[in-house]
C-alpha cells in the first residue's frame, strides 16, 4: 500500500513542549498539522531515546514515518536546551558542533554508543552527497587522471623494515 501520509515539515514548540508536524493527507488531498504533546521530559532526558520513542509510538508511527530519526533527535535537543535555559541560537550552536564530525578525533577512543552517533552521521552525509542514477547531473564510471609529475608523499607504514613485529 502506498503511504497515506506524507511528512512535510517537522517542528518544536516550547509551549506547550511538543512535536508539531505538517503532512499531506494524500487520501483526502490535505495538509493537515499534527501536534504531538511531549510528555516526561526534562534537561535530563535522553534525546536518542525520546525521538525512538515518539517514533515507533503507534499513535504517531503512520505520520512520522517520513521523518528521520535525527530529525526527532535535532528537535528533542532543541526542547533541552529550551529546557536548560539556552536561547534557539546557543541550542542550535551546541547541536551543530555535536553533530560535526572532527577528521582529527581519534574514534578508537570512543564508546559504542558515541561510535554509532559519529557513524550515523557520515551515513547520513554520505547519503546527502552521493550521486543516484536518477539525479540530473549524474555521470557513470567517472575517470579521473591523478598528476604524476609531483613529489609522492612516503607513509610511515609502507616503508619496508628490518624490525621484527
Amino acid at each position: 500500500t502506498a503511504m497515506t501520509f506524507s511528512a512535510q515539515k517537522c517542528g518544536v514548540c516550547f509551549q506547550p513542549p511538543s512535536i508539531v508536524l505538517i503532512y499531506r493527507d494524500n487520501s483526502q488531498e490535505k495538509t493537515r498539522q499534527r501536534i504531538m504533546p511531549v510528555r516526561n521530559f526534562s534537561k535530563f532526558s535522553d534525546c536518542s531515546r525520546a525521538a525512538e520513542q515518539l517514533k515507533n509510538n503507534p499513535r504517531h508511527k503512520a505520520y512520522l514515518e517520513g521523518v528521520s530519526l535525527r530529525q526527532l533527535q535535532k528537535l528533542y535537543s532543541l526542547l533541552r536546551g529550551h529546557l536548560e535555559g539556552r536561547s534557539l541560537a546557543e541550542s542550535l550552536e551546541k547541536f551543530q558542533q555535536e553533530e560535526t564530525i572532527d577528521p582529527e578525533e581519534d574514534m578508537n577512543k570512543l564508546d559504542d554508543k558515541e561510535l554509532a552517533k559519529r557513524k550515523s552521521i557520515m551515513d547520513e552525509l554520505f547519503e546527502k552527497n552521493r550521486k543516484k542514477k536518477d539525479d540530473p547531473d549524474f555521470v557513470y564510471n567517472v575517470e579521473v587522471e591523478f598528476p604524476q609529475d609531483e613529489q609522492l608523499e612516503s607513509c610511515g607504514w609502507d616503508v619496508e623494515s628490518d624490525e621484527e613485529i
